[in-house]
């Protein structure tokens, strides 16, 4: 199975945060997984780390090291999730979370989420 983690999924996750769901961190964990993290979810941890609206456990070097060691594979942005991104209604605004809607619809993923404003795409969705 092929997941995609939303930002706080990836945070909560490496930082052993009890707010993941046991679905999803069996999900993450599962052999069969093969765990993709955004290019969009590293640029939102580096934008909120600089406003101070995000601490993190590690510095933000070290979570580069974290991704290797957990096998998590880096998904780059392309022009097919752009093209798919700028066919989304408008029912979540917030840019970050709208590409990796696409990516995760462009890859056919299943995103790992707790943000309920997903429900409204046609995505797979699990927590």
């Amino acid at each position: 199975m092929n997941y995609l983690l939303d930002t706080h999924t990836l945070i909560w996750f490496l930082n052993g945060d009890k707010n993941l769901s046991t679905k999803a961190r069996k999900a993450i964990e599962s052999t069969e997984a093969i765990n993709f993290v955004s290019i969009a979810s590293l640029w939102e941890i580096a934008i909120k780390i600089s406003l101070e609206r995000l601490e993190l456990k590690m510095p933000l070097q070290a979570l580069s090291e974290q991704i290797l060691n957990n096998s998590f594979q880096i998904l780059p942005i392309t022009f097919e999730d752009i093209l798919i991104l700028s066919k989304l209604k408008f029912h979540h605004r917030d840019p970050f979370d709208r590409i990796l809607i696409s990516q995760a619809v462009n890859n056919s993923f299943t995103l790992i989420s707790k943000d309920k404003q997903f429900d409204s795409y046609k995505v797979k969705l699990l927590w």
